[in-house]
């Protein structure tokens, strides 16, 4: 699984995939150092008691249990929903080249439209009728060109783009289950999206009601999956600012639509301007700006996006080496680069010892790759 080759699995290595990304403490990058270090889902999900405990935890981690497993694939099938799998073929490209890819996607329609480059298009919840007519034209006409249309099926502006890309591929992102859609009011959209051969998408297990700290989680996954974000309508203090910070930091091109000083919605949009965004009035400034882009992500079906080499080398660490890393860590934030050198550990005993502190549930990941230890 940790080939840069894109794969096939067998059934009993999906659900062990899916055991060890539901198991505790394990997130996404724990996952890949997890099989980075023991090779398989199965060797490692052995090994994740032991490694908890050695990283301080005060009990038995908690494991994904086989029934668990059994249950969600039950609730997948009966929704007409699979699981993808990073480091398969139909897992998205782009989005496995990015840091922290969802191990794990649950699928429901035709996912063949996950391969199709792709624009996000996000804005204000509370859309104007202005708004939502902007954002048709641009979902019409940038799907016409021959592009997927993400966005996270929330109200207004992430709607209405689903609703004007149908005809052409759209795809919605949830926050939590697929079998918890939020908010309700957009269950027959959603429906729609699967029956015209767009797809939907989560991370998340079946049954999870969404939480306010997963919907930048989902919008993450909206951005990844984009070669450019597109926003519509955003007040200065609006959420969906959270997606165009994290374009920049994944590299995707940022477009903004221009509003008036005087429209308080427009007010995120003008200050994205002001800092860099690409003016965007109608769907051929889209198209243009990223069509370079697409161009050379295309070919040999972009290559440049297989899944990046995650193998990384562990050195069991010694009781000098724990200590010296433990005690020059803090609740304060810290580039990994600096703790290495500030505790004299060596770059793969310092692996080991971070994955079981992950594990013990002791670690804190912050932005840009700092870490610190939970209080």
């Amino acid at each position: 699984m940790n080939s840069t080759r894109p794969t096939e699995l067998d059934e009993e290595d999906r659900r062990a995939a899916l055991r060890l990304i539901r198991s505790e403490n394990v997130g996404p990058a724990t996952y890949r150092s997890l099989l980075s270090r023991f090779g398989t889902a199965r060797a490692a999900l052995d090994a994740l008691p032991d490694l908890a405990a050695r990283g301080g935890s005060k009990r038995r981690i908690s494991v994904a249990s086989a029934p668990s497993i059994e249950a969600e694939l039950a609730a997948a099938e009966r929704m007409g929903a699979r699981f993808i799998v990073a480091g398969e073929r139909d897992y998205p490209a782009i989005l496995r080249s990015t840091e922290a890819a969802p191990p794990v996607l649950a699928v429901m329609g035709d996912g063949a439209i996950l391969q199709k480059p792709a624009v996000a298009i996000v804005g204000s919840r509370s859309a104007t009728a202005a708004g939502s007519k902007i954002t048709r034209m641009f979902a019409s006409g940038i799907g016409e060109g021959g592009y997927g249309i993400v966005s996270g099926l929330a109200r207004g502006i992430d709607a209405a783009a689903h609703e004007a890309s149908l005809p052409t591929g759209t795809i919605g992102v949830f926050a939590g289950g697929l079998n918890r859609p939020y908010p309700q009011e957009n269950r027959t959209l959603m429906r729609r999206i699967v029956d015209s051969g767009g797809c939907l998408l989560t991370e998340m297990p079946f049954g999870w009601e969404p939480r306010a700290v997963d919907f930048p989680r989902r919008n993450r996954i909206v951005v990844a999956l984009s070669l450019g974000v597109l926003v519509v309508e955003a007040a200065l203090r609006s959420g969906t600012l959270i997606s165009a910070r994290l374009a920049g930091e994944l590299g995707r091109l940022l477009f903004a639509v221009p509003g008036s000083p005087l429209d308080a919605k427009a007010a995120g949009c003008n200050a994205l301007l002001k800092n860099g965004a690409i003016l965007a009035t109608e769907p051929d400034d889209v198209l243009t700006a990223l069509s370079p882009l697409d161009a050379r992500m295309s070919r040999q079906s972009r290559l440049s996006l297989e899944e990046p080499d995650v193998s990384i080398a562990f050195r069991e660490p010694s009781e000098t080496d724990r200590e010296r890393l433990l005690r020059s860590m803090s609740t304060a934030p810290v580039l990994l680069d600096d703790l290495i050198a500030h505790a004299e550990v060596e770059w793969d005993a310092a692996q080991v010892l971070l994955l079981e502190l992950d594990l013990a549930g002791r670690l804190e990941r912050h932005a840009g790759g700092r870490l610190s230890l939970l209080p």
